[in-house]
């Protein structure tokens, strides 16, 4: 049935076309003038609407087959399933368990995999870390090394800062007694 309402539908589209084509002739035709321009939109317009059905058609007539082709191979395999199940009972019992287990094992060793390269690619990653933190520390030694001007500079720094806020706690202690003192007296 689908086969011969493809055919007729063809058989559509061509006549189609072949109107479309004698309206293309006539609008070229010399005693019609070339200027009309609702003449020519309306051939365009009619264009376009075969190349929309002819797109359709292709596009539904693709999808149907590919339906059916998946219904004949569905239908194949549940009959082979159904072949195998009707054979023997106790072996295809056993058979079933054996591939059940088969098939667990498989994915246990599957999840294995999977966690044995998660962890060689996290290893990796640790190593290369590691190696550009020994490479900063590196460039940070060499760099004290070859400044020995700056490290006692910063050290000098620190050295002051550390005595003007011993100086500064110190007057503020002082001020504080004082003034408890002044406050009590």
């Amino acid at each position: 049935m689908f086969e011969t309402m493809a055919i007729e539908i063809e058989q559509l589209l061509a006549r189609l076309t072949g109107v479309n084509d004698k309206m293309a002739e006539y609008t070229n035709s010399a005693g019609v003038p070339s200027l009309n321009a609702a003449l020519m939109h309306t051939l365009q317009r009619h264009r376009d609407i075969l190349q929309d059905y002819t797109h359709e058609f292709h596009k539904t007539k693709a999808n149907f087959v590919a339906i059916r082709e998946r219904e004949n191979l569905m239908g194949s395999v549940r009959k082979d399933i159904e072949s195998y199940k009707s054979g023997s009972g106790v072996n295809n019992r056993r058979t079933e368990l054996f591939l059940k287990e088969h098939d667990h094992l498989r994915n246990s060793d599957r999840l294995i995999e999977e966690t044995i390269s998660i962890a060689m690619a996290t290893k990796e990653n640790m190593t290369s870390q590691r190696g550009m933190l020994k490479s900063i520390q590196s460039k940070m030694n060499t760099l004290a090394n070859h400044f020995p001007a700056v490290n006692s500079l910063i050290q000098r720094i620190n050295l002051r800062k550390r005595r003007d806020s011993l100086i500064l706690g110190g007057v503020i202690g002082v001020c504080t007694i004082l003034l408890l003192l002044y406050a009590f007296h």
